[in-house]
């Protein structure tokens, strides 16, 4: 996971499953991802022992550090925050490694390098708006004239980061689309713009290709284009509604024969725009409103998972 002292527990919502996890009497280790390290062929780690309290002012103590195979570890989650660098990359063949000796990566370390976050709504097209994938400005700009109004946004950010919306007639049009793709060097996402983000742009945690029922509807702040909760969203809890559950019942299966056991979809209106596989947030928050315990039942996966191994 990202540092443990700079989260916010009252978001984080890998915070949340290290709370079930040592309710369930686990021992639970904290590892970053400057931790990891392979020698001879076996991928290792300083893993420290931790105990974490619900307590805005002292939530975490550290005690015992040693250096383990990782493979050691009945499970381990893979909770960094992208972006989704050659550094993170590296984590996941490290994590693969421990996978083939025998430990359970939630998520799949291979799964997680194939489904990017943004280009992974492509698998599903007839659920997902308008989408071009290119770092071709002037494919860019003809995908625009066509729509009037779209979203570019970067295939390796998180939270809103870089995301712009480009409105028909836009002066700012072509230095947007130079900054956003380095002047052509950097492929990204335009998406037609969906106009019911103003009523919330929802997040849908499946647990093993299961959705949780409700979803977290991120309303943007005033003047905000984004409805992303770190770029100053409001939120409320959401029913799914029968659409919802029509994008779930065809995401879940997929999800689920990739090792993709936690995903975050995002969902405006009747279409899904991301699939949210490195870090996905939200329980806490879900969790609160729905007096719900989403860690309890990623948990209950991550154990039927270990007795399926074992057999």
């Amino acid at each position: 996971m990202d540092p443990i002292h700079l989260i916010n527990i009252k978001k984080d919502s890998s915070f949340a499953m290290m709370l079930e996890a040592q309710r369930r009497d686990y021992s639970v280790y904290y590892i970053t991802q400057k931790d990891m390290y392979v020698k001879e062929g076996v991928a290792y780690a300083n893993m420290t022992k931790v105990k974490v309290t619900d307590n805005p002012d002292s939530w975490y103590e550290l005690e015992e550090s040693s250096d383990r195979p990782l493979h050691e570890l009945s499970c381990i989650i893979m909770r960094k925050d992208p972006p989704f660098d050659m550094e993170y990359i590296y984590s996941t063949y490290i994590l693969e490694l421990a996978e083939q000796h025998g430990c359970l990566v939630v998520n799949k370390p291979s799964s997680i390098r194939t489904a990017n976050e943004k280009l992974f709504t492509a698998w599903f097209p007839e659920f997902s708006p308008e989408t071009l994938v290119t770092r071709d400005m002037d494919r860019i700009k003809a995908f625009h004239e066509a729509l009037k109004r779209i979203v570019v946004k970067p295939l390796d950010g998180m939270g809103g980061s870089m995301v712009f919306q480009i409105q028909e007639g836009d002066a700012n049009r072509s230095v947007i689309l130079e900054t956003i793709t380095n002047n052509g060097t950097q492929t990204v996402m335009a998406q037609r713009f969906l106009p019911e983000f103003k009523n919330g742009d929802k997040r849908i945690l499946v647990i093993n290709g299961k959705p949780f029922p409700h979803g977290l509807a991120r309303i943007p702040a005033k003047g905000e284009s984004r409805g992303n909760l770190a770029a100053g969203a409001s939120y409320k809890g959401v029913d799914l509604t029968e659409r919802e559950f029509e994008i779930c019942n065809a995401v879940g299966p997929k999800l689920k024969e990739m090792g993709l056991m936690f995903v975050g979809l995002d969902v405006i209106g009747d279409y899904v725009t991301e699939i949210n596989v490195t870090s996905p947030t939200c329980i806490r928050e879900l969790d609160t409103i729905y007096s719900a315990n989403i860690s309890g039942l990623l948990m209950d996966e991550i154990e039927n998972s270990l007795k399926e191994n074992l057999q």
